[in-house]
């Protein structure tokens, strides 16, 4: 990409009287050692009140109290080697998907090239090359070396490109010594080999670059799948809305030049645009998705209506009492982003272990390098000591320790019916100590059903299905789900907020609300019976009866919130829906501690209050609204019903109907930790014994090779016993 005009002024979004704020797309960003360089460096700059990098997707979320202070921001990013522009979800996305394809490629033709290698060295080492013609010796060196010599040249890219950047902004990371080991073995072998000795260390140097590429396309798929999908946002936000002019017409204008005080029309089936309240009209509205209320709301004049939710009936006219960043749904938005960047300040165990790792090697291979020089050794054999060293340490192991497990652990949850979301969702998913359930679609099933059907005559059960046929309300869908009704009644006609009337047989038949019925009486009794229902009454004639329709609990949900408990971890229930649906679904799954009527800022408040009381929290949600909340909580899972923002943000989908796979994913989790720790103390364990054999001179740079390769193998291979749960208990 280009580097864009420093002036980045109209990317700036006004938050407060006297800051602004800008999200930076930060191209080169490879480890937590980046991200505090980052906001360490720009957080110095003038006029930046915070910077903030989501190591997830690359991103730098700068507060400003200064326009000019973008320009330096970019300026000093270039001086550290970073490039930045302004970040676009769906640009990043392309860029990601980009940045994939190259790895795989190079990955492939490093595979390649090492199995070539691989073979001529063994045809060369079979036959003793002290023993083999020196020409034929070199002959095999040399195809080696038109292999390997491309090969690296292309496959390295990845690491020489970061180790540029690095030393170009003074700095060192992970990657130079790796670039380094690569160049003086490729450099030392080509001398060998145009000298006609007997060593050249292709075959170590290919190898090397096969086994890291590995890591890093597991470590860029993960990030991949990890990325914040806020633009599935704008699937609830209207692009135009239908505004009120002088004259009494109606003209289509983009929503974001609509100002608070305007009247907006809005038709069945459409979103409401923007936060307002109902001035004509009215509409069921379903706004599940924003609020998590289980039952469409019907609204009516001085009703306070919020952009993304869906007028289901009747048509309305809305005044805009809050535009553009200050509706809920922004607020929604907003609270994810900062959410997510908390949880992308997230550093694994492998980038804190290797974070030392450059400065060390270097020392110590020129440490090497330097005390065989003075001990009289010729500078190509001191030199290939050295290089020795540089690739013995390569941290392959250390680097595949963290994403080798995820895979299998990943497999694993997928044969039992649970997708991984999140790179280190494992690891966090491990360390969990509270569990909090959202209500709506979690502990109870997505769509309702008729809780007395049985106690409602057939021949009325029938003529309420076919009425509900002429309904959009989704409480008709589930009547007609639930009666069986296949044929609706001719000419059945539907009040807005109200229901459906028709005749039938020369009788008139009503489906809607117990007003509109006029069942009041009967649905107050059945009130008492099932409170946190929805009432439909029908009437056939002088015959009523109604429906109490409601979620029903999951079937496994208590025993699964008892296995919870039974691990020594509170369980709590903090719901948007009304008292009444929250206390009998906690009495249900015997949860004592429940919130109702909790708005998103709520449900991230609570989060954040277990947090600072050093509580790693689940959150276990399905709705927008649990969005923010799932990316707030130490660790996240959601049912595959969620909305499609939630599905996104959480660590974890349940795809099958049982909540208890929940328990399987912190079983496989606490196994998959464990074995991160194993290999990450086995990959310094490793490094103990085989840097003092390297600096003795015991090893070449293909042992140094086939030693790193050994100790990946290793790692790789207890990577795959995450596959077997370990107990909670």
């Amino acid at each position: 990409m280009t580097t864009l005009n420093p002036d980045l002024t109209g990317f700036l979004v006004p938050v407060a009287e006297t800051t602004s704020r800008l999200d930076l797309a930060v191209e080169g960003i490879r480890c937590a050692g980046c991200m505090a360089t980052i906001e360490r460096e720009v957080g110095r700059l003038d006029g930046v009140v915070s910077a903030r990098v989501n190591l997830t997707d690359k991103r730098l979320r700068l507060t400003v109290n200064d326009t000019t202070a973008p320009a330096r921001v970019l300026q000093r990013l270039e001086d550290l080697g970073f490039r930045a522009y302004p970040f676009s979800p769906r640009a990043h996305t392309d860029q990601s998907a980009i940045e994939q394809r190259r790895l795989t490629r190079a990955l492939v033709v490093a595979g390649v090239a090492a199995m070539n290698i691989m073979l001529l060295s063994v045809s060369v080492w079979s036959g003793h090359a002290s023993e083999l013609d020196p020409l034929a010796r070199d002959f095999f060196h040399w195809i080696s070396a038109l292999i390997a010599l491309p090969t690296a040249a292309y496959s390295g890219r990845p690491f020489f490109d970061s180790a540029i950047r690095a030393l170009k902004a003074r700095r060192v990371n992970m990657d130079v010594p790796i670039s380094l080991g690569i160049c003086l073995a490729l450099g030392l072998s080509v001398f060998e080999t145009w000298s006609s000795h007997e060593h050249a260390y292709f075959d170590g140097v290919v190898m090397l670059l096969f086994l890291l590429l590995i890591g890093r396309v597991l470590e860029q798929a993960m990030h991949r799948r990890t990325r914040a999908v806020a633009a599935n946002l704008a699937a609830l936000r209207a692009e135009h809305a239908s505004v009120a002019q002088a004259d009494g017409s109606w003209v289509e204008c983009p929503v974001d030049t609509v100002a608070v005080g305007a009247r907006l029309l809005v038709r069945p089936g459409e979103r409401i645009p923007l936060d307002g309240a109902v001035l004509t009209g009215r509409s069921d509205i379903d706004q599940s998705l924003v609020t998590g209320e289980t039952a469409p709301r019907a609204v009516s004049p001085g009703d306070t209506v919020y952009a993304g939710t869906l007028a289901m009936s009747g048509t309305l006219t809305v005044r805009v009492d809050r535009a553009h960043d200050r509706t809920l749904l922004a607020d929604v938005e907003r609270l994810l982003a900062q959410a997510s960047e908390t949880k992308g300040a997230y550093v694994t165990l492998a980038d804190r272990a290797a974070r030392l790792y450059p400065p060390i090697v270097h020392t110590v291979a020129l440490a090497t390098f330097l005390g065989w020089m003075l001990a009289g050794l010729a500078w190509t054999e001191a030199l290939a000591i050295a290089i020795t060293v540089l690739i013995i340490t390569c941290p392959c192991a250390l680097g595949l320790a963290v994403p080798t497990v995820q895979i299998v652990a990943a497999g694993a949850l997928f044969k039992r019916g649970v997708l991984v979301n999140a790179g280190d969702a494992l690891e966090r998913l491990a360390m969990i100590d509270h569990v909090v359930f959202d209500k709506t679609g979690t502990l109870t099933e997505p769509t309702p059903a008729i809780a007395n059907l049985a106690a409602v005559p057939p021949h009325i059960q029938a003529i309420a299905g076919r009425l509900a046929l002429a309904s959009r309300h989704p409480l008709a869908a589930a009547i007609a789900r639930a009666t069986g009704a296949t044929l609706p009644l001719d000419d059945a006609t539907e009040t807005p907020g109200a229901g459906v009337t028709a005749v039938l047989d020369g009788v008139e038949v009503w489906l809607g609300s117990p007003a509109f019925v006029g069942a009041d009486a009967q649905a107050c009794v059945l009130a008492h019976q099932y409170p946190s229902a929805s009432m439909v009454a029908v009437r056939v004639g002088t015959e009523t009866a109604v429906f109490a329709l409601r979620q029903p609990v999951r079937t496994d949900a208590r025993a699964t919130v008892a296995a919870l408990r039974a691990a020594g971890w509170p369980v709590e229930i903090v719901s948007g829906d009304r008292a009444t649906a929250v206390a009998e679904v906690a009495a249900a799954v015997q949860v004592q501690d429940w919130t109702a009527g909790a708005r998103p800022a709520d449900k991230v408040a609570r989060l954040h209050a277990l947090t600072q009381a050093k509580r790693h929290p689940l959150m276990i949600g399905d709705g927008l609204n649990d969005a923010p909340a799932l990316a707030a909580a130490h660790a996240s899972i959601a049912p595959v019903s969620a909305a499609h923002v939630t599905q996104a943000q959480a660590d974890f989908l349940l795809l099958g109907n049982r909540l208890s796979l929940s328990l399987d994913s912190i079983q496989i989790a606490r196994r998959a930790r464990t074995l991160m720790m194993q290999n990450l103390w086995f990959s310094a364990l490793y490094n103990l014994v085989a840097v003092p054999i390297a600096v003795l001179g015991h090893a070449t740079p293909l042992v140094a090779a086939l030693a790193m390769s050994g100790s990946s193998l290793i790692v790789m291979l207890n990577a795959l016993r995450a596959q077997t749960p370990q107990e909670i208990r």
